[in-house]
């Protein structure tokens, strides 16, 4: 049986720039994920899930990461520099986001919606 080598900073970019259509976990699982295609569904809703799926992503451990997608690849994950980086950029539009979403939020419920 021929196992591909799931790469890590490939899963960690698609989970946090696509991850709210959850192309990370069809990358992973494939299209049989249940959990994938509750993503596409619940689209809008989803978006903070793929920042944080993309953070627990790019902060296992290689050897971690290896034995749970990469068991019969015959092959070793050896992320560098980008998926830290990946990862940073991740948090930093996550929090960007959130705290947009709970100014928006307080705008509609205190102001009636000041700012359109």
């Amino acid at each position: 049986m021929n196992v591909t080598h799931k790469n890590k900073t490939l899963a960690t970019f698609l989970a946090s720039v696509f991850g709210g259509i959850g192309a990370h976990r069809f990358y992973l699982y494939g299209k049989k994920d249940k959990l994938a295609w509750l993503h596409v569904v619940l689209f809008p809703l989803s978006i903070f899930a793929g920042f944080i799926a993309a953070l627990v992503i790019g902060l296992t451990p290689d050897e971690k990461w290896d034995v749970q997608h990469n068991a019969g690849s015959g092959r070793q994950s050896d992320s560098g520099w980008l998926v830290i980086i990946l990862v940073v950029i991740t948090f930093a539009g996550g929090a960007i986001a959130l705290i947009a979403a709970i100014a928006r939020t307080f705008d509609l419920l205190f102001t009636g919606g000041a700012y359109g």
